[in-house]
């Protein structure tokens, strides 16, 4: 049974993955780019599986699961290119949501 990861271990396990090779992180111009293809292949695949445009049948068949996946690579590879904690990023846009906007949105009532 494989433990869960953090996001500090996640940014490690891509650092490590990334560090083995000679070009190493791309630029962060590059790698917006890379993050709006990625999200671009997302997209095609919401719109196969929720939206009006069926997959033609010569489509292959991809998971929106792996191009999340491909998406939280790139978000991964873009924060430590540019030396960003996503755990404390995350901690940052939580407590914003908790204090900015803790009453923006309707709550379920118990």
């Amino acid at each position: 049974m494989q433990t869960a990861k953090s996001m500090k271990d996640m940014q490690t396990e891509v650092d490590t993955y990334i560090s083995q090779f000679k070009e190493g992180y791309f630029s962060p111009l590059a790698m917006l780019a890379r993050m709006t293809e990625e999200l671009g292949e997302l997209s095609r695949e919401v719109n196969h599986y929720y939206g009006e445009k069926p997959k033609k049948s010569t489509e292959e068949e991809k998971a929106i699961e792996e191009e999340l996946g491909d998406m939280l690579f790139v978000l991964i590879c873009f924060a430590n290119s540019l030396n960003i904690d996503l755990e404390e990023a995350h901690d940052r846009v939580m407590k914003k949501f908790s204090t900015r906007d803790k009453d923006r949105w309707t709550r379920i009532e118990e």
